[in-house]
């Protein structure tokens, strides 16, 4: 699916929310990060100064009230199905970052990412959206886990 702007995508969650930005012409993930909601909320507000488009946000537990804010920032909502998206997520981690060290020798099922992946689940629901894989943007993307 091709879309016109950049994109944004919200895992929804009590203490803390993944985010992603993402132009869909060039399948580029340009910024993406764990924060709180307060703070997932002041990003989104800011990249949609930046030309964002729209917001895909997972259909899961406290996406009605997401739903809300972004609708009253006068923001396009897309829902997208989460189910199992953690699980797909945990997988999508080692390709994003590589199986390093003794890691790599593990079985999938053992594999644990060492840190948390809202994130990367909030990349999938973009990717679930566009119907294809992003890549990420050369340089540092994501920054560290929030609260």
């Amino acid at each position: 699916m091709r879309e016109a702007g950049l994109l944004a995508a919200v895992d929804p969650g009590r203490s803390k929310c993944g985010v992603v930005l993402a132009d869909p012409l060039s399948r580029t993930v340009l910024a993406a990060a764990i924060l709180s909601p307060q703070e997932a909320r002041e990003r989104i507000a800011q990249w949609q100064q930046q030309g964002m488009a729209a917001v895909v946000l997972g259909n899961g537990t406290g996406s009605a009230a997401w739903q809300h804010d972004l609708r009253q920032l006068g923001l396009t909502v897309l829902l997208v199905d989460e189910r199992g998206s953690t699980l797909a997520a945990r997988e999508r981690y080692w390709d994003l970052e590589g199986r390093r060290h003794w890691r790599r020798w593990l079985p999938a099922g053992l594999r644990l990412p060492p840190r948390a992946i809202d994130d990367v689940v909030a990349q999938l629901l973009l990717e679930r959206h566009l119907g294809c894989t992003l890549a990420p943007a050369a340089g540092p993307l994501r920054t560290g886990p929030g609260p």
